[in-house]
């Protein structure tokens, strides 16, 4: 039994691990590209910098991967998801921008 058990634990492992190493990240990931973080790292710097929004648009989610800039998570208002997308694009430098910010009002 206890042979069979462990036959199992090692053969799913190694199914895993298979199975781990052919996943391809998608745009959801992080690209550890030095351009991809570099360019990461400059729309955080524009977004914190920028006073008029509020800490939640602050905190917004930023991958960088292959050149196209991802925008996530909640806003308070239209014009902060419009404002993030101008700082990213400028910040960017022609990077692609994907604005998938949502719009949370507070109640």
């Amino acid at each position: 039994m206890k042979r069979t058990t462990l036959s199992l634990i090692c053969i799913s492992t190694l199914a895993l691990s298979a199975v781990a190493q052919e996943t391809k990240p998608d745009n959801s990931d992080q690209s550890n590209s030095s351009e991809d973080t570099k360019i990461t790292a400059d729309v955080r710097r524009a977004i914190v910098k920028d006073s008029s929004l509020t800490m939640t648009a602050k905190n917004v989610k930023i991958i960088t991967a292959g050149g196209t800039v991802t925008l996530r998570g909640p806003v308070k208002s239209a014009e902060e998801k419009t404002k993030i997308e101008q700082l990213a694009a400028a910040a960017a430098g022609g990077a692609k921008i994907d604005n998938q910010l949502e719009i949370k009002e507070s109640h």
